[in-house]
């Protein structure tokens, strides 16, 4: 088993956050919480950054990976329509969260921001944690995904 202490501490304040805990009641795909979903994206975003010896800026990388889905709604509900378009909208929703709760700088900013690129053609991601994000978000949303259907969900 890998040892995850400095990620852990990197993101201790942040997961301690009862707002953040928030996260927990929403699902992201299948029965994965977006809560959950984070934490595995900030793994593997540590564990990229390490074994690629990419020698990113951990906080950076971290603290974006953790919250670069803190919208704090589910998606999956029938709503007015404000979530009609979650895929190309939510990234900015985990912005101003993230501003507003944690008054995060621009490179985690950024980092947020453009996660959901291709998706958002726009939004290019500017700096090696962004791109370490990227990537790290489509893999472990295609695990999810596939897992939720091969498990008949």
């Amino acid at each position: 088993m890998k040892n995850y202490d400095e990620m852990y501490a990197i993101l201790s304040d942040i997961r301690s956050e009862e707002i953040v805990n928030e996260m927990k009641h929403y699902i992201h795909h299948g029965n994965v919480t977006i809560y959950e979903h984070c934490e595995h994206v900030a793994r593997l975003c540590y564990d990229m950054n390490r074994s690629l010896k990419l020698n990113s800026d951990l906080r950076v990388l971290l603290v974006g990976a953790m919250l670069h889905d803190f919208y704090l709604y589910d998606w999956h509900r029938v709503d007015d329509g404000s979530h009609r378009l979650h895929g190309y909208r939510h990234a900015a929703t985990a912005c101003r969260n993230a501003k507003k709760y944690f008054d995060i700088d621009d490179k985690i900013y950024q980092v947020i921001y453009s996660h959901m690129w291709p998706l958002n053609l726009g939004r290019i991601p500017q700096s090696k944690e962004a791109w370490i994000l990227c990537l790290s978000d489509k893999c472990v949303s295609l695990y999810e995904t596939l897992r939720l259907r091969s498990a008949g969900q």
